[in-house]
């Protein structure tokens, strides 16, 4: 292999195969015709371990990977312009970019930003090390104020959604990390500096895509990414990984392909994690994408996997990533879900349940959004008093919650509610949901 074909690396290829929307699957058939062995030339556990790193593409394969994912083989990267984008300026740039036209920002279309996650950039932190020539000095303490605010917003967040103090985030990653990652650190800080930063941009992403701005929320996920493989962060990475993959998860049946892609990467990407339940996390992701997906043996084996996980220790992870917040309790709510995806109600209304009455959780978003799902789950099972029941709490916990998710639960609930229309506890309720939707108390 020449050197300029080794610089593509699997995080290239993940990235071309997620804008493109392929697993292991359609990237072995896509090869295998383009080498002339036709679709079956390549077998999909090949392609699976060129997604993951734990093989390269061998010379004979190395041009056709370079010609089908339109990779650019000196940089490894769909986009040859992209690896020279500093990272902390992007960020920052993403940050006083606001809701304004994006048209001159790297991240303007989704393939762009996509391409941006496989370019790596290994000498990132070195590079501003060695350059830093002025600015503040950086230390442990700038650095555990990032992670301390990231923990108090993402907090606020959590109980009222994430439209209540995404401006404060956005100003806080502006004004007062900005300066510090421009500023003077070691090494170790600044490695210390960046995994902090991606933890406050995947806060913002998670933000965005609670308000229901997708581009932003999609930006935010792949700065994040790339901030945490620069500071060599696994866990940070994969969580991002997975941002991306819930984002496209929800943006409907063309986006399937391209979020099991991601949850593919994000398994792969967290396969040197040791806490186990961290990777629970990011299984469970992979099950959800795969049941979205209609593949249900997938789904069931990666479920059961992340429940062994999982309930090896029930607690939150110990790391710092948005992984540290997931336990058994959200555990069971995701569970839930995929089997209400998969058909069966009466398992994924035992699982909603349970996450609420025998686990807890710990935020009135995360209550109100199982609650609304959960009186969907009744009513499509007959059980018209179960539902109202149930949406009564939840109109109870979505109060104050500024929360896309938790207006739709409350849209959907009148939707449904509106073939009932003789029933008196329903028009209460469909009034209820109307006076929240209006933003009324």
């Amino acid at each position: 292999m020449d050197h300029d074909q080794s610089r593509i690396d699997h995080h290239a290829i993940a990235a071309a195969c997620a804008e493109r929307g392929w697993g292991p699957t359609k990237l072995a058939r896509e090869l295998g015709i383009a080498a002339g062995h036709g679709p079956g030339g390549m077998s999909r556990q090949y392609a699976r371990k060129l997604l993951s790193g734990d093989r390269r593409p061998g010379p004979h394969w190395m041009p056709h990977v370079s010609r089908v994912l339109g990779l650019d083989q000196k940089t490894g990267s769909s986009d040859p312009g992209a690896g020279h984008v500093d990272t902390v300026e992007s960020v920052l740039a993403l940050g006083r970019s606001g809701n304004v036209n994006r048209r001159g920002f790297l991240t303007t279309s989704g393939g762009g930003a996509l391409a941006f996650l496989g370019v790596p950039d290994t000498e990132a932190v070195t590079r501003r090390v060695r350059s830093a020539n002025g600015g503040v000095k950086v230390g442990h303490g700038e650095v555990a104020a990032v992670w301390q605010m990231a923990q108090v917003l993402g907090a606020n967040s959590a109980e009222y959604g994430g439209g209540y103090v995404r401006h404060l985030a956005v100003s806080y990653l502006i004004h007062n990390v900005g300066p510090w990652l421009n500023g003077r650190y070691t090494e170790a800080t600044g490695r210390a500096l960046f995994a902090a930063t991606s933890r406050l941009a995947h806060l913002i992403g998670w933000m965005s895509q609670d308000e229901d701005d997708e581009t932003a929320a999609r930006d935010y996920y792949v700065h994040a990414y790339r901030l945490a493989d620069e500071a060599g962060d696994a866990e940070l990475a994969s969580t991002a990984l997975r941002g991306l993959t819930a984002q496209a998860m929800e943006a409907g049946p063309r986006y399937r392909g391209r979020a099991l892609a991601l949850a593919e990467g994000c398994v792969a990407r967290s396969m040197g994690i040791s806490d186990l339940r961290a990777r629970a996390y990011y299984e469970v992701t992979l099950a959800e994408a795969a049941a979205l997906d209609g593949d249900h043996r997938l789904a069931t084996r990666t479920l059961a996997s992340s429940q062994t996980h999982i309930e090896h220790n029930p607690g939150a992870p110990s790391g710092t990533s948005w992984a540290s917040h997931f336990t058994i309790g959200r555990w069971s709510h995701v569970s839930g879900m995929i089997l209400a995806q998969m058909g069966d109600l009466t398992g994924a209304q035992t699982q909603l349940h349970q996450s609420l009455a025998v686990h807890g959780l710990d935020s009135r978003r995360s209550r109100a959004n199982v609650l609304g799902q959960l009186g969907a789950l009744h009513l499509r099972q007959g059980d018209l008093n179960g539902a109202l029941t149930v949406w009564t709490r939840f109109l109870d916990a979505a109060e104050g919650v500024q929360s896309a998710r938790v207006r739709d639960s409350a849209q959907d609930l009148s939707a449904r509610l509106a073939r009932y229309p003789n029933d008196t506890d329903a028009r209460n309720l469909t009034d209820r949901a109307a006076a929240y939707l209006a933003g009324k108390p």
